[in-house]
């Protein structure tokens, strides 16, 4: 199986060949490297970092205004869609770091390097001030791209007794 499959461009009747997009913002962040950064923001990372981690979304003035943001303030956490940047191809079978003994499809797990590099990750929102929020508690690296940010909105966000596949049959992590 090759290591990455070649980018095709596949036309669909009534659909765009390509999307593209522009960062709206970046992130700063204590984690300047893969080694050390939690693969989800609510694992631990290196200890020099928590509980302490703080992390910043600088929105660039020219893509939105501050007001995109103000009314962030008022919610726990946030979404933030990324570009994983420095990602390069994908494979569609991935050892998943909490079961490598077992590669999974790539579909099925969280694994960064992927057709399209996005990454989804809720953070918890600390303080809104003009174009920056601040999270405590991120998975991305320090310059990641950020596409958008959403609200989490647990009514609509969460599923407490969704079934997680394979995953359902490992041991929580922290437990």
């Amino acid at each position: 199986m090759p290591k990455s499959i070649p980018k095709k461009v596949y036309a669909v009747p009534g659909h765009a060949e390509s999307v593209m997009m522009t960062p709206i913002g970046r992130i700063r962040s204590p984690h300047t490297e893969r080694f050390g950064t939690p693969r989800q923001a609510i694992l631990p990372a290196d200890a020099r970092h928590r509980p302490q981690e703080r992390a910043l979304v600088e929105l660039f003035p020219d893509q939105v205004p501050a007001r995109a943001v103000a009314d962030l303030a008022g919610f726990d956490y946030v979404w933030v869609i990324a570009w994983l940047h420095l990602n390069q191809g994908f494979r569609a079978e991935v050892a998943p770091p909490r079961d490598r003994a077992h590669p999974r499809s790539l579909f099925a797990t969280r694994a960064p390097h992927r057709p399209n590099p996005i990454g989804l990750s809720a953070a918890r929102v600390l303080e809104v001030r003009g174009h920056v929020v601040e999270l405590e508690r991120i998975d991305l690296l320090d310059g990641t791209p950020v596409l958008d940010l959403k609200p989490y909105v647990p009514y609509a966000d969460a599923f407490p007794e969704a079934k997680a596949g394979w995953l359902d049959a490992l041991p929580t992590p922290g437990k």
